[in-house]
């Protein structure tokens, strides 16, 4: 556990902002330094394909599932697109949001166009939200795509985001996908590690990288480089493709004990489940991740609740 006074706030927040960014960072931590996100940004990121068919719960069809689980389910805070939030949030004010500030379909493919996402909102119209406070926003995301050829659009974006963010006493996080045809493998521990680097060197507090894909070996070994690359910016890890529960919260347990990550962002792994599997499923993740509970410990949540 941290104190506050443990918290080291960036240099870019202002006095009159470092009680809240202090505030902000522990109770999306819970007082742990490691966040739990719930990830609701692939209606756009992946359209319908994550909310509706074979093995996807009924219940995941209707955006608002998303602010059930966040609003019943013990996380750190629930990361999706504003026109969301203001649409759903007045029914689920005690959820603490995430404002993912770029998205792009995955429609138009690597071989066609590298990636490129680009801001929805200033931070100027943000700030309505945030002076009105009809909702709890403690941060904001934006996604960067190092190895696309508009890479440099994305870095100037990704930096006044993170400057602006800090202005107003709110966390920022980085999600870091290499990708683009100059890539040829994007999960490549080095490639990875360079991504987290770049989130630090942006100023982030949180950078979100897939995990790296080893030959042999432990892949969470391979975290290692990254975690040391990001420094005092903290490593969280994709949740990725649906996984068995307790196969999920193995690999999430080795993510941050033997690789040294400060959590994770998890998506269709929760959402896709009925609204009592989905709440039980983030609080056997929010145990491992704030707890420090053991895999079995975690298991016995889910299967509890």
């Amino acid at each position: 556990m941290i104190s506050l006074d443990e918290i080291k706030v960036p240099l870019d927040v202002p006095q009159s902002k470092k009680d809240t960014y202090k505030r902000i960072f522990f109770e999306i931590t819970q007082g742990s330094g490691r966040l739990m996100l719930m990830a609701g940004d692939q209606k756009v990121e992946h359209l319908n394909d994550d909310f509706y068919g074979p093995g996807i719960s009924p219940e995941d069809a209707d955006p608002e599932h998303l602010f059930k689980i966040a609003s019943k389910a013990r996380i750190g805070a629930f990361a999706t697109q504003l026109g969301l939030i203001a649409r759903y949030g007045m029914d689920y004010p005690n959820v603490r949001y995430v404002v993912k500030l770029n998205s792009k379909t995955h429609l138009v493919k690597t071989a066609q166009r590298d990636p490129l996402s680009l801001l929805w909102l200033s931070f100027e119209q943000l700030d309505y939200f945030l002076e009105t406070k009809p909702v709890p926003i403690v941060g904001v995301g934006y996604t960067i795509y190092p190895g696309s050829e508009f890479e440099p659009q994305m870095l100037k974006e990704a930096a006044q985001l993170v400057f602006e963010a800090h202005q107003r006493g709110l966390i920022a996080i980085i999600w870091a996908y290499p990708r683009g045809k100059a890539v040829s493998n994007e999960t490549d521990p080095h490639l990875v590690a360079g991504a987290a680097g770049l989130g630090a060197c942006l100023g982030a507090d949180f950078v979100k990288v897939n995990p790296p894909s080893v030959k042999e070996g432990d892949p969470n070994l391979a975290l290692k480089e990254a975690v040391a690359a990001a420094g005092r910016t903290r490593l969280i890890c994709a949740g990725g493709k649906e996984t068995a529960v307790k196969d999920f919260l193995s690999r999430l347990h080795g993510q941050i004990h033997i690789g040294g990550t400060y959590g994770n962002a998890t998506g269709r792994n929760i959402h896709q489940k009925s609204l009592s599997e989905a709440v039980a499923f983030c609080n056997a993740i929010a145990a491992i991740t704030f707890d420090g509970a053991s895999v079995e410990e975690a298991f016995a949540i889910y299967k509890e609740s």
